[in-house]
């Protein structure tokens, strides 16, 4: 119908706008909002900072003690697990907050009508950042890289490449040949088990995303879904569920990071 507007959920991500040719969109928008938001608490919270905890500083220690006792489980060690809270906790708290944020009412109600043709379509300025997959598979493939460099700071860069690229089994036929003639045979299906590693690690990245994005998507949709058939009252237990799944996918989120970070930062021996 010719100067219909049409508000749809895509996809992908709508541009806002451009600076040279570099597209901003509105979940790089939404994204950028988040940072800022974890920035300002962060700032504020430092500042209150008090030998002697009270207050909201009682509660936030004993919210990083529960943390850290969960983190425990995974690394097996409390050292380990203080080393890694930094990047753990940043994973989560930006991830829940582009959860959060992308359901906040009003989100999706301001922005721009562009038209295409006789169409016009409603483009929102906000929307929400891991409904993105572009940003979701940013986060998966940050997650995995530092498991990486976490991996060669902590056991060593020849060693983490040999679980990759086994060239040490391959070294290793031309003196142990005649004490084990069987290991010309066992040592090439060594290397060629590490090369499949490389294959898992990708798909590290791929469950990483398609997880994240696929929950947070759909319950956007869900959500505008059954605000379009009954607005007053219905969207409210979706509204509930939907903070509660926000809340889960960013914990998943940041256990799979830490637990990548745990196996790749623990020697083959070990």
């Amino acid at each position: 119908m010719a100067g219909e507007l049409i508000h749809e959920h895509t996809l992908y991500a709508e541009p806002i706008f451009h600076i040279g040719n570099f597209i901003v969109t509105n979940a790089l928008l939404t994204s950028a909002l988040a940072f800022i938001v974890i920035l300002g608490i962060s700032l504020a919270v430092r500042r209150r900072i008090r030998l002697v905890p009270t207050g909201i500083q009682n509660a936030i220690e004993s919210l990083i003690e529960v943390f850290l006792g969960i983190f425990d489980d995974v690394t097996g060690s409390r050292r380990k697990s203080l080393q890694l809270a930094p990047v753990v906790l940043s994973f989560f708290f930006f991830v829940l907050i582009n959860n959060w944020m992308g359901i906040l009412p009003g989100v999706g109600a301001f922005g721009q009508v562009v038209a295409h043709g006789e169409e016009h379509f409603f483009i929102p300025y906000l929307r929400g950042g891991t409904a993105d997959i572009n940003t979701t598979l940013a986060l998966g493939t940050l997650g995995v890289v530092l498991s990486h460099i976490f991996g060669v700071i902590a056991i060593g860069w020849w060693k983490y490449l040999n679980k990759f690229v086994n060239i040490k089994a391959f070294l290793e036929i031309p003196g142990k040949i005649r004490k084990d003639p069987m290991i010309i045979l066992v040592n090439p299906i060594k290397a060629f088990v590490s090369f499949l590693e490389i294959i898992s690690e990708l798909a590290k990245v791929a469950s990483l995303s398609f997880r994240l994005f696929g929950n947070i998507f759909a319950g956007e949709v869900l959500l505008a879904s059954i605000s379009a058939i009954l607005a007053w009252g219905a969207p409210i237990p979706f509204l509930f569920l939907e903070v509660l799944v926000g809340f889960i996918q960013a914990l998943i989120f940041a256990m799979l990071v830490l637990t990548y970070v745990t196996i790749n930062t623990t020697a083959e021996e070990h």
